[in-house]
């Protein structure tokens, strides 16, 4: 195999691959062994015809693709080993010769690690985030936990109102014909939701069990079923059920229920706490983002678009793992969303631009202040990886590999350099 690099504009390369003949033409035979029993030829049983009457039939190109699909992962992984730069993105793959008897070639448009400019690093200013945490805070805290234990009481004698929770039976008349879709029968809907179209629920305030209630809405003008798009329609409700919330009084009887503690007293100083730090963990992620920003806004660098779009690939595949642990698909989230997957990258790319950004920043502080990553740490992190996963330290390191060990130690060199700059940076 031999390579040769070319590098073009915006950070971008063209890698050229050659392969000999030779194994050009084993991969051709590996083709025709794996396909022979499927291919018909008249006066041959299946899986008995020669290679050559094949090709005199359909072509030497018949086998040329499977061939190429053959050869290309192998001698693409092995082109990266031999190449000195540092690629960031997913190949762009050509094949640009292939024929029997000579060397296979095709090329490669990757992008290259671009390189960064840092500006000031050390002592950004950065305003200093509230860490105390408010009565008004700590009242609303308490008010979600009597939420989360509130109970569901059914209502019988008054009109519906906001917040209600209710059962309703409806259906959409547009130019006074029902039209598909439209219509639900023992549908839960709170009111205040948002669940329905604007004006639906509101409309539905002061309805009363068993009596019909038209309901006046017009569909958005960007309304996903096209034929409703902009249409008036009337709706014909009735309420089946009524149900409102009971919040339990925020007593020393809810503090024993709701906590380990017999008193109101004692459940509020421990929720302050608990309050406390989440709000200053929130202040160090947030003084964390503002340093990288003002580092990122005062460096330069060229990213090339196939790595933002390797990154948002890699980001919807995360998405994708965290869906499916929820019982969903990618697709069924599409629908659910009214999105696609198009829409979904689009969405991203703002976010996908900054992780880059951010990441190249801090390595490029890593190399600016040689920071370095010794043995005791490398193990101190496999050792909680070890315990993470269950798993013995030796069992992690194979698993891992030479790559995965230089991961780790760069993304270790990352991390105190992170702690570098977040120390050295200086209230606004």
């Amino acid at each position: 195999m031999s390579l040769q690099v070319e590098k073009l504009t915006q950070n971008m390369a063209k890698l050229t691959i050659e392969v000999s003949a030779a194994q050009l033409e084993e991969a051709i035979e590996k083709a025709y062994q794996k396909n022979k029993g499927k291919i018909s030829v008249p006066g041959f049983r299946k899986g008995k015809v020669p290679r050559a009457m094949i090709e005199k039939m359909y072509g030497k190109e018949i086998f040329y693709e499977d061939a190429a699909n053959e050869l290309i992962p192998d001698a693409y992984e092995k082109a990266l080993d031999e190449c000195t730069e540092e690629i960031v993105s997913s190949p762009k793959i050509e094949v640009t010769q292939i024929e029997a008897g000579q060397p296979f070639i095709f090329t490669a448009e990757v992008a290259l690690k671009p390189e960064v400019k840092l500006g000031k690093y050390k002592g950004v200013k950065v305003e200093a985030g509230d860490m105390t945490v408010s009565e008004e805070e700590l009242e609303a805290a308490i008010n979600k936990e009597r939420e989360a234990n509130a109970r569901n009481i059914v209502v019988d004698d008054r009109p519906v109102k906001m917040g209600d929770m209710t059962v309703i039976n409806f259906e959409g008349f547009v130019d006074e014909v029902a039209f598909e879709g439209g219509k639900g029968e023992s549908y839960p809907l709170t009111i205040g939701s948002g669940q329905f179209i604007p004006g639906f629920e509101e409309q539905l305030v002061g309805a009363v069990i068993g009596v019909e209630t038209e309901v006046k809405v017009t569909f958005p003008a960007e309304y996903q079923a096209e034929e409703l798009a902009g249409k008036d329609a009337i709706f014909k409700c009735t309420v089946l059920e009524i149900k409102e919330k009971e919040l339990p009084e925020a007593d020393d009887e809810f503090a024993g229920e709701v906590s380990e503690f017999d008193t109101m007293a004692e459940y509020k100083a421990d929720l302050m706490e608990k309050l406390s730090k989440d709000k200053q963990k929130a202040s160090e992620e947030a003084k964390e983002d503002a340093v990288i920003e003002a580092i990122i806004a005062d460096a330069s660098m060229e990213i090339p678009p196939a790595m933002v779009e390797t990154q948002q690939k890699q980001m919807i595949d995360e998405f994708a793992q965290r869906m499916q642990m929820q019982g969903l698909s990618m697709e069924q989230y599409f629908q659910f969303t009214g999105s696609d997957y198009q829409k979904f990258m689009e969405q991203i790319k703002p976010q996908a631009e900054n992780r880059i950004k951010s990441r190249l920043v801090l390595e490029a502080v890593v190399a600016a202040e040689q920071i370095t990553v010794n043995d005791e740490e490398y193990d101190a992190e496999l050792a909680k990886m070890a315990e993470a996963y269950k798993m013995e330290v030796d069992q992690i390191k194979e698993r891992m590999g030479e790559q995965g060990a230089k991961q780790i130690k760069t993304d270790l060199a990352v991390q105190k350099a992170m702690k570098l700059v977040v120390d050295e940076a200086k209230e606004a």
